[in-house]
């Protein structure tokens, strides 16, 4: 059989996380349903008000934190006694109003990137219970977090997603330059991090593999090199319960390896989409006389200085079907998408206890 994951307080069934993608690709039915197959569903918490019933087309930040309240509620209702979480972006604008939301609202799991949460165990200490998992790609900030919470907070992460760049969709946490050099080695900075953790603290704390987990020998494989688990996000998002429209998910179904690539986003970060529309996503901003009018991003070249596009808005229109001018995040394994299923038929053909399973392989 496989482990359980144990993350804080909280056991998941399933050595799995459900990945965060922002903008409702995951919100409340998607990880309601990870959570009810035995995994940890996230609630991706940037845009959650976007194509909800509480945003007016001029309260973005009035209402991002009540719309991610809902979603967590939605998913309690699928999921009663299920491990939920929700993913924050540092780079948001509103992230300290939204995990102080989170935590309100019940989520067991604060999975937190696109930036280092040195703060996060501050926002967080009225809720012990709250697992806290920051999102690196390097032993090195894994060292600098740790540290900060050890120190400032007398706090450690409860798991440690190391995520790959070379693989994983949405934003990275590298230098463009950097990504797809073959250089990274993922499983080397999983170890290493478990390492440190080990040597510094004498701590065994879960880490998580992310980018490019796809199906059950990807987990395995995972798992032998010394994960404790791992996070994935693409598989979830052709399943009958994700929150997106139906074309983006067709849109996953209709790509081809060479399709997929890197883009960079006006937050300053790298990331990974579907470029087929790269000039629709453009030209709509242009075209339209868009101006930034939500401040979601701290840091934003777009609402700076109008280069590049609106992130939020581009992954909007995507979330909502527009695809031809919808920016859509996705893997490097997306392509192997064929069909819809479920998310039970995913936890079943990954999980399935016949065969060769997780301990066999790492022992």
């Amino acid at each position: 059989m496989f482990k359980p994951l144990r993350i804080g307080k909280h056991e998941a069934r399933y050595p799995l996380i459900q990945g965060g993608m922002g903008v409702r690709i995951s919100a409340g039915s998607l990880a309601g349903h990870v959570a009810k197959c035995g995994g940890v569903g996230l609630v991706a918490s940037p845009g959650i008000t976007l194509n909800s019933e509480f945003f007016d087309g001029k309260n973005y930040l009035k209402t991002n934190c009540v719309a991610l309240k809902d979603e967590i509620r939605k998913a309690y209702e699928i999921a009663p006694d299920g491990i939920i979480g929700v993913n924050v972006m540092v780079a948001l604008t509103d992230f300290e109003e939204l995990v102080v939301a989170a935590v309100e609202a019940g989520a067991k799991v604060l999975v937190c990137g696109a930036g280092l949460p040195m703060t996060l165990p501050g926002l967080t200490a009225h809720a012990p219970d709250v697992a806290l998992v920051p999102i690196v790609s390097s032993v090195r900030a894994a060292q600098l977090i740790a540290k900060k919470w050890d120190k400032a907070y007398n706090r450690l992460p409860d798991a440690v997603v190391v995520e790959d760049p070379d693989t994983a969709g949405g934003h990275l946490g590298e230098k463009m330059e950097n990504i797809g050099t073959g250089e990274y080695d993922q499983y080397e900075t999983v170890r290493g991090v478990k390492e440190f953790f080990r040597s510094e603290y004498g701590l065994d704390i879960p880490v998580i593999a992310a980018g490019g987990i796809w199906d059950r020998a990807d987990v395995l494989h995972a798992l032998a090199e010394g994960a404790d688990g791992v996070q994935m996000a693409s598989r979830f998002v052709t399943t009958v319960e994700c929150d997106a429209d139906d074309a983006f998910k067709q849109a996953y179904l209709d790509c081809k390896k060479e399709d997929i690539g890197l883009i960079m986003s006006p937050a300053g970060l790298p990331g990974r989409a579907i470029l087929t529309n790269q000039e629709g996503i453009v030209s709509y901003d242009r075209d339209h006389g868009s101006v930034c009018s939500y401040g979601c991003l701290k840091k934003c070249s777009y609402k700076e200085s109008g280069e590049r596009f609106c992130i939020v808005k581009s992954l909007d229109r995507a979330q909502r079907g527009e695809v031809d001018s919808g920016l859509i995040f996705c893997g490097t394994n997306a392509w192997k998408a064929t069909r819809i299923e479920t998310v039970q038929e995913i936890f079943d053909e990954i999980f399935a206890e016949t065969g060769v399973v997780a301990e066999d392989q790492a022992a």
